[in-house]
């Protein structure tokens, strides 16, 4: 998985989004993170530092390409307006769902 910068990630996510516009699936997630890379300690042994900060950790995979960033907690509302705008951006290739038409009994 590829860590990136915040515009790069943005970029990527656009990439992905066209590449699944004919057949394909874009798959966010997004997890809180406190920084730690190191899984936790056994009992007994020295804790890791408790975290300063609140983040996130967010996801994106396409196939077989997976793209993520850390959003700091003073970042998210910034990183949140620019994920709707692109969402907005790229929604406009949906198809609309056509239901299948059934005889109703009143006409019977």
């Amino acid at each position: 998985m590829v860590l990136l910068e915040h515009e790069k990630f943005f970029a990527e996510l656009t990439k992905l989004f066209y590449s699944a516009r004919e057949k394909g699936t874009v798959r966010m997630t997004v997890k809180r993170y406190d920084g730690r890379t190191k899984p936790e300690p056994r009992v007994g042994k020295e804790p890791l530092p408790t975290p300063v900060e609140n983040m996130c950790l967010i996801r994106a995979t396409c196939r077989s390409k997976k793209i993520s960033t850390i959003v700091h907690g003073q970042e998210v509302k910034k990183f949140h307006q620019k994920y709707a705008s692109l969402m907005r951006s790229s929604m406009d290739a949906l198809k609309k769902q056509r239901k299948p038409k059934t005889k109703s009994k009143a006409a019977h």
